[in-house]
């Protein structure tokens, strides 16, 4: 080890990223251990990363029209965790910090219930029509149908509906802002409890959108575009739990593709700090020479 001589030789402890120490050889210095400025992400936890950013902005459209979506949940773990876990890796959407920071939300086919009731299929039509698999029979639904005249109609030709069923329609519309150009999205629910003494006229609780006839099946209005679609059945128990059917959104828009590729991916795990390849080394003690 060096011997040093002057003011130096008087001091110990640290002096910025120095460590000054006295020994019977004389002052040793030493270069203080650089801290890691980042953890260490490799590029899978970053794609599990950048995953987030949609779903947290999609989930949120729900405005906690979702909060009772999943059943059974175990000790712990909320609505929100749920619909994480079931569609993260699943259904892969990639948006950037500053895009989620804007608004941005990119609508795609994410489950959104789980449950025990029966899924409501659904398929798009020969005229571009979403119907759903829930039968109405010869009922044709206008401004003076009731609710009373649509839940029999349900009841009668479904058998997995019943008196006190609920039925909700939730609606996605994909935008892109003019001046941001970041992709937006915006939900909407309508539900409908069936009941066949209610003489409310049905359209004054719900949208024509999602409660209108193709194919003697209940049916979107028109086709979607670029926007998203579901129904789902929910059904209150007797302990006040709620049954619902699982469902996945049906989603047509051409936003989609953008941000499910490489690229995008890329963009978005860089806007959260990128992938580390390497840890950053801690540095050796340092004799100074004579």
């Amino acid at each position: 080890m060096a011997k040093i001589s002057g003011a130096n030789t008087r001091i110990s402890g640290r002096v910025g990223q120095l460590l000054y120490r006295q020994t019977k050889r004389g002052t040793i210095i030493s270069e203080l251990p650089a801290k890691p400025i980042t953890p260490l992400r490799t590029q899978r936890q970053m794609n599990v990363r950048a995953q987030w950013s949609n779903l947290g902005a999609i989930y949120k459209q729900f405005d906690s029209m979702l909060r009772r979506g999943f059943e059974d949940l175990p000790s712990g773990m909320n609505v929100y965790n749920a619909f994480i876990q079931a569609n993260l890796g699943v259904v892969k959407v990639y948006i950037t910090k500053t895009m989620r920071l804007n608004g941005g939300a990119v609508l795609a086919p994410y489950q959104i219930t789980r449950g025990s009731l029966p899924s409501i299929s659904m398929a798009v039509n020969s005229g571009n029509i979403l119907v759903s698999g829930i039968r109405l029979g010869s009922l044709s639904i206008s401004a003076v149908t009731t609710v009373a005249q649509f839940s029999q109609a349900v009841i009668d030709n479904n058998d997995a509906f019943g008196e006190g069923d609920q039925l909700t329609f939730f609606h996605g519309i994909q935008t892109i802002d003019a001046v941001t150009r970041v992709p937006r999205a915006s939900i909407k629910g309508y539900k409908v409890v069936l009941d066949t003494a209610d003489d409310t006229p049905l359209w004054d609780l719900v949208s024509p959108m999602g409660f209108s006839v193709a194919d003697n099946c209940l049916a979107t209005a028109s086709q979607i575009t670029n926007g998203a679609a579901v129904w789902v059945h929910s059904r209150e128990s007797g302990n006040g739990t709620l049954k619902v059917s699982t469902q996945f959104f049906y989603v047509e828009n051409s936003a989609l593709a953008a941000y499910q590729n490489n690229s995008a991916a890329l963009a978005s795990a860089n806007s959260y700090g990128g992938v580390n390849s390497a840890a950053v080394y801690l540095q050796p003690e340092i004799p100074i020479a004579d």
